[in-house]
């Protein structure tokens, strides 16, 4: 929002304000009165409000401007504006305007948490540098050389931003643009935009012995939490939020419905196969028996706190997790692997991929072969020799029946 502010050298009035990413100060020939101050306000609440819907025209506004030259290539001349693309007039929205429209219309097919990552990367990325273009003048040049801008960019870690956090920023930035493109009918920017490379998933698996060896370590109120996650592979925010409602013993599966995202439990999960039954085994439903004795009555989470609410990933992993494994002296993994580990450990042991990607909530097979195959054969010792035993058995066969033949 502009500001009426009053020039001290000269007691006289002007509008601070921000258009197109660039601090304007246009000055008045008014003196510092309230009747005044009124006047300019409503200029300025003018300006505002046309730079909010998109229809503000800075030479129209402010005639004699040294600035309107700037910006007549994106406002064009008075009575009308110049669009970006072939001379023609560009109404398009601003991209703050179209933005706002866009999270309103897909805020139903969200989840409150992909909801808040998408505002809170608008507001700390595209807004502050698009936001007051219009969606038409976005071009391609200027695309590349904000993602040159985010490469540099350190976050509040201390570390540049990762090509995965550069291209979900990016991505967004694309969506909102193509929808844009599609509704008033200009090329899309994002054409020939290639997402940078990603690192591949880091997955380092505990081995079996590992595991046993933490689960007779970990402290006693965390025991069951961990074997429950080693044994089934559910995700962090699918244990945390775990409701006893969901623990059927009678037929032995846990019924994954929820998932504890920041703190509030919302009723349903990453993706629509996420939602499953998953085998309660031996050793899991052994571990959840013990924990309903331990979980004071009326408590509604599996796995708590001593004060009854659900786990904290971070204070877990910050009190519990990271001290364990420097005690027993294995390299620092995060909690996350207990999934990767129950997932190669299901490969190790034989299990059918198909079952396998259910029981971890996958749509296909797809990502098992991707992401694990190259730990199954240090888990079964099945490293092609089998194979190459069937091969020598033929080879050998079919070597002795030449012998004869030449013979």
């Amino acid at each position: 929002m502009g500001k009426v502010r009053v020039k001290k050298e000269t007691g006289r009035l002007y509008l601070d304000f921000m258009y197109q990413g660039v601090r304007c100060r246009e000055f008045t020939s008014l003196t510092d009165t309230a009747a005044n101050r009124r006047r300019v306000q409503a200029l300025m609440d003018k300006v505002d409000r046309e730079i909010a819907l998109g229809k503000f025209n800075f030479r129209e506004t402010f005639p004699g401007s040294p600035r309107a030259d700037r910006f007549d290539t994106v406002d064009g001349p008075a009575g009308g504006g110049l669009g970006s693309a072939k001379g023609q007039v560009d109404h398009t929205p601003r991209f703050r305007t179209f933005a706002e429209t866009w999270v309103d219309e897909n805020r139903p097919a969200w989840r409150r948490s992909y909801e808040e990552t998408v505002i809170g990367t608008l507001n700390q990325y595209l807004l502050p540098k698009f936001g007051n273009q219009t969606v038409a003048s976005i071009n391609r040049a200027e695309l590349l050389a904000y993602r040159a801008e985010l490469s540099k960019m350190i976050s509040p870690r201390g570390k540049p931003l990762s090509n995965t956090r550069i291209n979900k920023i990016m991505g967004f930035a694309r969506q909102i643009l193509n929808e844009a493109a599609d509704r008033y009918e200009f090329r899309r920017p994002f054409q020939g935009i290639k997402p940078l490379k990603q690192k591949k998933p880091d997955i380092h698996p505990f081995t079996l012995e590992e595991v046993n060896l933490i689960l007779r370590t970990v402290r006693s109120d965390y025991r069951n939490y961990l074997a429950v996650r080693f044994w089934t592979g559910l995700r962090t925010g699918e244990a945390n939020g775990l409701l006893w409602d969901r623990i059927d013993f009678d037929n032995n599966v846990i019924l994954v419905r929820d998932t504890l995202v920041r703190g509030r439990l919302q009723s349903d999960t990453k993706t629509y196969d996420s939602a499953r039954d998953v085998p309660m085994l031996p050793p899991v439903r052994e571990a959840l028996l013990d924990q309903k004795k331990r979980v004071p009555k009326g408590v509604e989470w599996v796995f708590c706190n001593r004060c009854g609410s659900p786990i904290d990933n971070q204070n877990f992993t910050k009190r519990v997790w990271t001290p364990l494994l420097a005690e027993l002296g294995l390299k620092y993994r995060r909690p996350y692997q207990t999934r990767h580990t129950a997932a190669t450990l299901m490969l190790g042991a034989g299990e059918a991929p198909e079952w396998i990607a259910r029981v971890l909530g996958h749509t296909t097979t797809e990502m098992l072969f991707r992401v694990y195959s190259r730990y199954v054969p240090n888990l079964t010792r099945q490293d092609g020799s089998a194979m190459a035993q069937l091969l020598a058995s033929q080879a050998g066969g079919l070597f002795n029946n030449n012998n004869q033949e030449e013979d």
